[in-house]
C-alpha cells in the first residue's frame, strides 16, 4: 500500500509517493527514532540555518520557530518510526495549515523543509551509521513532506488569512455576470469589471496559458486566483512567485529546482515551484523581470509540460497551468527586449486586462465598504467603523488613485489606524487622497510669532491718535492717508 491511498486528495500525479514502501520505513526505523530523540538539537541547528539563509527577511523569531515546529516534527518522526504513513501525512498537512495561518511565504516554507533535512543529518549521532540507503529514504520522506505541506498550504493560506471569498461572494458568484458586484475576491459592478468576470470564467474553462496585464496594485494576483478557483481543480495548489522580488540568477532555480551539488550551496535536492504547483496553477508576477535565458527555458517547460532541475540530466513531467502577469504593455516590452518574442506570442493567445481604478470610479463606494468590513474584522477597533462621511467619499471619488486598489486599501487601513470617530472623515484620509478638499494645517512650530496685518494697522492708528491727542486731521497727516480713509479705519477697528 502506497502513501497515496492513505491521503485521499490528488496525490497520484505528484512525484515520489510510489517510491516509499512499508519495508523502507521498517528498515530505517532507527533513523526516524534518532531524529525524534534529537529533535531539540535539530531544531536549534535548523534555526541557525534558517537565519543564515533568510537573514533579516526571515518571518519567525527563534521562540516562535521552535513553538510552531518542535512538536509536529517529533510527531512526524514518531509516525514514521511506527510505519504509520497516514499519521505522517496528517501531521504534514496540519503543519502546512499552521504555516499558512502564520502568513509565512511559500518560498520560505519549501526552503525550510530542505534546511530541516540538513539539520537532522547534522545532529544524527556520530556513533550511528547512516547508510546511503537510509539517507536516500530520509531524503524521499522530506520531499513527500514538502509536497504535503504545499498541498495544505495552498488550500489554507487564502482562507486562513481571511481573504477567501465570503459566503456573500459565493452567492454572488451564482448570479449572472450583469448583476455581480463581488466575484471571488474581486469587487466592482462597473461594465469593465463585469467584462473581466466573464473573461475569467472563459479562461478557467481551459488549461491554457494566460497573461494578465494591469498596473501595479490593480489586482492581478486576485485575477489569477479567481481563474484558478473557477477551474476544474480549485483545491489544487496555487503557487505564486513575484519575479521582481528575486535576483534574476535565482529565479531559474526557484522555478525548476535543482539537484544536490548542482552549484555551490546546493546541499540537497530542491523541488522547485513548477513541481510544487503540479496539478494546479503557477502564477508568475512581473514576468518581464526574468532574464531572456530563463524566459526561454520557461517557454520550453510550457510547451513540453516538463522541467529539468539544475544539475539533472532528465526531465520531469508536470501538469501545471501557467498564469503570468506584467504591469508593462506586452508589445512594448517585447520591442524593448524585456519579453522574448516567442514567449510573447505564446502568452498573447490568452490576454486578460485589468482596468485601473481611475477608469472605474463608480466602484469606489463598493470597494470602500468592502475594505471597511475586512478591517473591522481584522483590526478589531474598540469602536467599529460604520462607513465613510460624504466629504471623505467625495474626495476619494475625485482622486486619481495611481496605486489603484492597493492604495485604496492602504488608505482605509490608515484611517482605521489613526482615526477615532465612528465613521471615516476627510481628516482621517491620507493627505494625497484628501487633496484640495482638505485645508492646509497651520504648523505652530514654524509660524513666526508676529501679529496679523490688521492688528498692526489698528495699533498704528491708535498710536497716531494718541500722539495727536485725538486730532484726526493731524493723525491723518501723520499717517499720510486721507481723512476719509482714517475715519473708515477708526470705524472698522472701533477706535471712536
Amino acid at each position: 500500500m502506497s502513501l497515496v491511498r492513505a491521503v485521499p486528495v490528488r496525490h497520484k500525479r505528484l512525484p515520489y509517493f510510489h517510491l516509499l514502501w512499508d519495508e523502507d520505513l521498517e528498515a530505517n526505523r532507527h533513523v526516524f527514532e534518532s531524529v525524534r530523540d534529537n529533535a531539540e538539537g535539530a531544531i536549534k541547528h535548523w534555526y541557525r540555518l534558517y537565519t543564515l539563509h533568510f537573514g533579516d527577511e526571515r518571518t519567525l523569531s527563534e521562540q516562535e520557530f521552535s513553538k510552531i515546529l518542535r512538536e509536529p516534527i517529533r510527531a512526524m518522526m514518531d509516525a514514521l518510526s511506527e510505519g504509520n504513513r497516514n499519521r505522517y501525512a496528517s501531521h504534514c498537512l496540519k503543519l502546512g495549515e499552521a504555516l499558512a495561518q502564520r502568513g509565512i511565504g511559500l518560498r520560505e516554507v519549501i526552503a525550510n523543509i530542505a534546511l530541516f533535512e540538513d539539520a537532522a543529518i547534522e545532529v544524527f549521532p556520530a556513533s550511528a551509521e547512516l547508510s546511503t540507503d537510509a539517507y536516500r529514504i530520509f531524503d524521499r520522506v522530506c520531499h513527500i513532506g514538502i509536497i504535503l505541506l504545499i498541498e495544505a498550504y495552498g488550500r489554507s493560506r487564502w482562507a486562513l488569512a481571511g481573504a477567501r471569498i465570503s459566503e456573500l461572494e459565493r452567492e454572488a458568484a451564482q448570479l449572472p455576470a450583469s448583476q455581480r458586484t463581488l466575484f471571488r475576491g474581486l469587487v466592482g459592478r462597473s461594465a469593465s469589471m463585469r467584462r473581466l468576470y466573464q473573461r475569467i470564467e472563459a479562461a478557467a474553462r481551459t488549461r491554457g496559458t494566460i497573461l494578465i496585464v494591469g498596473e501595479s496594485g490593480s489586482g492581478k494576483e486576485l485575477v489569477a486566483r479567481a481563474i484558478h478557483e473557477c477551474g476544474e481543480q480549485p483545491d489544487a495548489p496555487f503557487v505564486a512567485l513575484n519575479c521582481a522580488a528575486l535576483p534574476k540568477d535565482l529565479i531559474e532555480s526557484e522555478l525548476f529546482g535543482y539537484k544536490r551539488g548542482a552549484f555551490s550551496g546546493a546541499s540537497g535536492d530542491y523541488l522547485g515551484l513548477f513541481r510544487a504547483a503540479d496539478g494546479g496553477t503557477l502564477f508568475l508576477d512581473e514576468i518581464t523581470e526574468m532574464s531572456a535565458e530563463t524566459q526561454s527555458k520557461l517557454l520550453r517547460a510550457i510547451q513540453e509540460r516538463a522541467v529539468r532541475p539544475i544539475g539533472s540530466t532528465g526531465e520531469i513531467p508536470v501538469d501545471v497551468r501557467l498564469v503570468a502577469s506584467t504591469n508593462r504593455d506586452p508589445e512594448q516590452a517585447a520591442e524593448a527586449g524585456q519579453l522574448r518574442r516567442d514567449l510573447y506570442y505564446r502568452l498573447q493567445a490568452g490576454v486578460i486586462s485589468v482596468p485601473p481604478l481611475r477608469e472605474r470610479i463608480e466602484d469606489i463606494p463598493l470597494l470602500a465598504e468592502h475594505f471597511i468590513a475586512i478591517f473591522n474584522k481584522k483590526l478589531r477597533r474598540p469602536t467599529p467603523v460604520a462607513g465613510l462621511d460624504p466629504e471623505a467619499l467625495n474626495a476619494m471619488m475625485h482622486y486619481s488613485w495611481p496605486g489603484n486598489v492597493r492604495e485604496l486599501s492602504n488608505a482605509i487601513e490608515s484611517a482605521f489606524t489613526f482615526g477615532h470617530s465612528p465613521s471615516i472623515g476627510l481628516a482621517d484620509l491620507p493627505r494625497p487622497v484628501a487633496g484640495r478638499f482638505m485645508p492646509e494645517p497651520e504648523d505652530d512650530r514654524t509660524r513666526p510669532d508676529i501679529n496679523t496685518f490688521e492688528q498692526v494697522e489698528c495699533d498704528l492708528i491708535r498710536r497716531a491718535l494718541d500722539a495727536t491727542e485725538g486730532n484726526k486731521v493731524k493723525a491723518a497727516k501723520l499717517l499720510k492717508i486721507s481723512r476719509k480713509k482714517l475715519y473708515a479705519k477708526i470705524s472698522k477697528y472701533g477706535l471712536e
